[in-house]
């Protein structure tokens, strides 16, 4: 199952227990009330999730983990902004590629949390594509760690001060970029390897 499948797959969920509560609900409406407490509890709480399975439909920059394997299409660097709280983050757009790096030809968006070295990388990656030379990634060089619909969630109810206060990262922190310093985590990324002849027949 696919990032767009599994979206879809949430959503469907989503809403068939939103909906299934609320005829229980309907139906038993003599039903002790905090039967009826936790059925509000719960459907509000799948609101939330259906909404975040709204944000991959609506081309919103996924906190997930990158794939395996990548090629980098494109990049978009926001600086923090000390006076607006705005922590900064690094956008990449990337292809899946598989062992013999041809590419999935369906490129996602991932947010990371913005970091010295990683900006300074991604601009080198950036000037390298544009001299025509591919640039390319693994999710291991990226740090461990994998994003959930929850961390979306705890972005949204969770204030954001409480979260800098408290040395969080409002961008999920689920990516540890490397150290100033370390040895990009791009590379060229050479072209694909072709199937052997006797395959093609």
């Amino acid at each position: 199952m696919n990032s767009f499948q599994s979206v879809i797959f949430t959503l469907a969920v989503a809403y068939a227990v939103v909906g299934a509560l609320l005829l229980v609900v309907l139906v038993y409406a003599r039903l002790h009330w905090s039967f009826k407490a936790i059925a509000i509890v719960v459907t509000s709480a799948f609101y939330v999730v259906s909404f975040g399975g709204m944000r991959g439909l609506l081309g919103w920059a996924s906190t997930e983990r990158l794939p395996a394997n990548f090629k980098l299409l494109h990049s978009r660097i926001v600086e923090p902004h000390s006076l607006e709280g705005d922590p900064g983050a690094i956008y990449l757009w990337v292809e899946e590629v598989d062992e013999d790096n041809r590419s999935s030809a369906i490129p996602r968006a991932f947010r990371l949390p913005y970091s010295d070295a990683l900006a300074e990388q991604t601009h080198t990656a950036e000037n390298e594509i544009k001299a025509g030379h591919p640039q390319g990634g693994r999710a291991a060089d990226f740090g461990g760690g994998d994003g959930t619909i929850m961390d979306l969630v705890r972005e949204y109810i969770t204030p954001k001060t409480i979260l800098e206060t408290s040395g969080g990262d409002s961008t999920t922190g689920v990516f540890a970029p490397p150290p100033a310093g370390s040895a990009s985590v791009f590379q060229p990324l050479p072209p694909p390897r072709m199937p052997p002849k006797d395959d093609l027949q």
